[in-house]
């Protein structure tokens, strides 16, 4: 008995893996835009006034950051669930932005 049990167990953590999958795919989808938004806003800001946008580079770098969270989940590459389930992903103190 507690093979079937374990066996149905199983099977809906895998339907829910597969809902959670479908749901960060749309994400994923939406997250590609907005970046695409933000290059052109961040191209169009430097034009205008000589350089990249300081809140945006921050942004965009949280937002590139968070979307390699879902890829690594999409692709099993990690089963931590990424935002909402968990927190927003600030931007890497480590990596250097343009200076001002």
């Amino acid at each position: 008995m507690k093979s079937s049990e374990n066996k149905n167990t199983a099977a809906q953590e895998i339907w829910i893996k597969g809902f959670y999958l479908i749901l960060f795919g749309i994400i994923g989808y939406i997250s590609i835009f907005l970046i695409f938004a933000l290059a052109i806003f961040q191209f169009f800001s430097q034009l205008i006034t000589g350089k990249p946008n300081q809140h945006l580079l921050v942004f965009g770098q949280s937002l590139s950051t968070y979307l390699h969270q879902i890829t690594q989940y999409l692709t099993f590459n990690s089963q931590e669930k990424v935002f909402p389930f968990n927190n927003w992903p600030g931007a890497d103190s480590s990596r250097s932005l343009p200076k001002k």
